[in-house]
């Protein structure tokens, strides 16, 4: 049984959220042999020598008890956790995958991916992904001290989310959505095979006609809080078929 999931932004301001994680992955999450963390896992990430706050810690000892207990976890960069590296792997047992990955099984194969390179209508964001991903840039930024990284952080992050807030219900929320065009191409690129996604918060499971072949791609649900509660989701492959597992804690 492999198992999906992506944004789950943990971070001290979502305890519902670190509680449901810890639920999943010393709960469903044992059953499974392999877990894929497709990204944007923490809210920020600013360095591995960052992650000392108690949430980060009891996150990274649940990550090492589950791997020192069998089970195979696997960790994508996302737009918000880019910075994670050998550090919290070697601290956690975690395998850190590049994007995209290619994962084929005995019986199917799928591309897994955050998503976020899909998104080629937000030129401004696709320029600061670039930006952002250069190793010379992320050498730079992690030579500063820790106190500068976390208030470049909490500015970048504040800028996302009040652009997000100006796009929402607008002729121009396409801008967070994945590009039809892009995305053909990128099944195409891939062999065709089943795309598993997270990023856009928006999820479903779509049919692409991509050169007369039907393909699937199933976009991963964000975790989040409301009304009291937290709800997430996790991604099943069982050898015949995908399937999805909502979660809830609380309400």
């Amino acid at each position: 049984m492999l198992h999906f999931i992506s944004d789950l932004h943990l971070s001290p301001a979502t305890p519902g959220l670190v509680r449901l994680f810890g639920d999943y992955l010393n709960g469903p999450a044992r059953r499974a042999e392999r877990l894929f963390i497709l990204g944007d896992f923490f809210e920020a990430w600013v360095g591995d020598d960052g992650g000392v706050d108690p949430v980060s810690r009891q996150v990274k000892a649940w990550l090492r008890a589950a791997s020192d207990a069998g089970l195979a976890i696997s960790f994508l960069h996302g737009n918000r956790d880019f910075l994670v590296g050998e550090a919290f792997a070697a601290e956690t047992g975690v395998t850190l995958l590049p994007d995209p990955y290619v994962l084929s099984t005995p019986e199917w194969q799928f591309v897994l991916t955050h998503g976020d390179a899909l998104c080629t209508d937000d030129l401004p964001y696709q320029a600061f992904r670039a930006q952002v991903r250069n190793p010379q840039w992320q050498a730079a930024f992690l030579a500063k001290p820790l106190q500068e990284r976390i208030a470049i952080a909490m500015g970048l992050r504040a800028q996302s989310e009040a652009g997000k807030a100006e796009k929402a219900g607008t002729s121009a929320e396409y801008l967070m959505d994945v590009n039809p065009g892009a995305t053909d191409d990128f099944i195409r690129s891939h062999g065709y095979a089943t795309v598993i996604h997270g990023h856009t918060h928006r999820p479903a499971t779509h049919d692409h006609i991509v050169d007369g072949i039907h393909t699937q791609r199933w976009v991963l649900a964000d975790w989040h809080e409301a009304d009291g509660a937290a709800r997430g989701e996790y991604l099943t492959w069982d050898g015949e078929a995908l399937a999805r597992h909502p979660l809830q804690l609380g309400a």
